[in-house]
């Protein structure tokens, strides 16, 4: 059987979808790149805003319309509204996320898990998910409570993979080529909070690098409440990328309490100070939401001015979307939706500007950086662009499609979206920022 596997929102999802096309083809299937030449079609859904949503229902009916004899959904919007999804012409079944482990094994009707075997190596998904990167699921759920957030509703408490498996996933990963692993859950620093004994996210890292030859390991999200100093030390083996995504949904102390978040404008500001005093170089990316309910003006422009002090590498700017089941959608004083935009806008811009000066800081410098996608043959060669281990997009013009490889680059131009790069070498070492 073909089976096409498609998915939206974060990264968590990215894993879940390759560990199921890696099921798929321990089972005996094979994988395709569109929904077209595809027998099954597996789309994981996200829930995380409207838009979010939005597009999950568009993937079903875009899988369904392609022809695919079955159309199986999963994740988060249609966790949350089952009905809806099942009510989707065309969808011939909806598994929820508490079931979503079992999902390959429940869709072959298998009695036992083929997969229980020896590990195959990792074979990146085709289409439009092919991935030089691979992502690793070490977490799923969440036991905080932000207001704003249905991830938890969706996918529920906090849940840590044992790291025997965690190692697995990585080595059959590194067996299929992976150069780069990310590491990544709901919560991801909340890795081991529910075992017994209790550990912590440090623990597993350190595993990581001590039994696996990965040449470079990538933290996703983490709250910045599940960190602390010893924490940082990890960041003394050179493999482990410069880059942490800490979400700060907010630069303002009453509007952080509004929206449940566990810290405060110092308490974060002092754990950046913290990550560049130790990892000097560190690229610190975030969250955050324009027009969360109560933000006044004042609220707003205190929000914004810590955003610029911060200095972010970068950010992802959320106008917020009303999600039902949480508490923020009953919270007095919501934002009229042109103020909300307006609040994005001015956030973005002050992102664009810490981000592009960030970048500037490396031009004239040596990096390695992991090819992800390569264009079609131009005049001058074959244009690349990938990332360095501080999450620097980088743009080269190369004699060969390089493609999952590492790379020697001197940083020598600013460009709009990244830097571009001269080759000095390939293959290279990842020991780099």
């Amino acid at each position: 059987m073909k089976i096409y596997l498609d998915s939206v929102g974060c990264r968590l999802n990215q894993s879940e979808i390759e560990r199921y096309g890696l099921q798929f083809r321990l089972a005996g299937h094979s994988l395709v790149a569109t929904a077209g030449e595809a027998d099954l079609v597996v789309v994981n859904t996200c829930a995380v805003t409207g838009e979010a949503s939005s597009d999950s229902r568009q993937k079903i009916r875009q899988a369904v319309k392609a022809g695919a004899n079955q159309v199986v959904v999963t994740g988060c919007w249609s966790t949350l509204n089952e009905q809806a999804a099942a009510g989707i012409e065309g969808v011939t079944r909806v598994i929820s996320n508490p079931r979503k482990d079992d999902l390959v094994r429940d869709v072959l009707h298998l009695q036992s898990d083929p997969y229980e075997q020896e590990p195959l190596a990792r074979e990146p998904l085709p289409g439009i998910h092919l991935r030089t990167r691979a992502f690793i699921k070490a977490q799923d759920g969440c036991d905080y409570h932000c207001t704003f957030c249905v991830t938890r509703l969706a996918r529920g408490r906090s849940i840590s993979r044992p790291v025997s498996q965690v190692i697995a996933d990585i080595q059959s990963a590194l067996k299929g080529g992976a150069q780069e692993i990310v590491l990544t859950g709901v919560a991801l620093g909340s890795w081991g909070h529910d075992t017994s004994p209790r550990s912590d996210l440090t623990p597993l890292i350190r595993a990581i690098l001590a039994q696996t030859s990965v040449q470079r390991l990538r933290l996703s999200s983490i709250e910045p409440w599940d960190l602390d100093e010893a924490f940082f030390e990890l960041w003394r083996d050179p493999r482990l990328c410069k880059h942490l995504h800490l979400p700060l949904q907010s630069g303002c102390a009453d509007t952080l309490r509004r929206m449940g978040r566990r810290t405060t404008p110092e308490a974060y500001a002092a754990l950046v100070s913290m990550a560049r005093s130790v990892a000097p170089g560190m690229a610190l990316t975030t969250d955050m939401i324009a027009g969360f309910p109560g933000e006044t003006d004042r609220e707003f422009q205190e929000s914004l001015e810590f955003a610029r002090q911060i200095g972010f590498a970068s950010g992802h700017v959320f106008t917020f979307s009303s999600r039902p089941g949480t508490a923020a959608a009953h919270l007095p004083g919501q934002v009229p939706p042109e103020v909300r935009k307006q609040r994005n806008s001015q956030l973005r811009s002050v992102f664009a500007e810490s981000s592009a000066s960030y970048r500037r800081g490396y031009l004239g410098s040596v990096s390695t950086v992991l090819w992800e996608a390569t264009d079609q043959l131009g005049p001058t060669g074959w244009r690349v662009s990938g990332l360095t281990g501080n999450y620097l997009r980088v743009y080269a013009t190369t004699p060969a499609p390089l493609w999952n490889q590492l790379s020697t680059v001197r940083l020598v131009e600013d460009a709009p979206d990244g830097l571009e790069g001269e080759i000095l070498r390939t293959p290279a070492s990842a020991q780099d920022g």
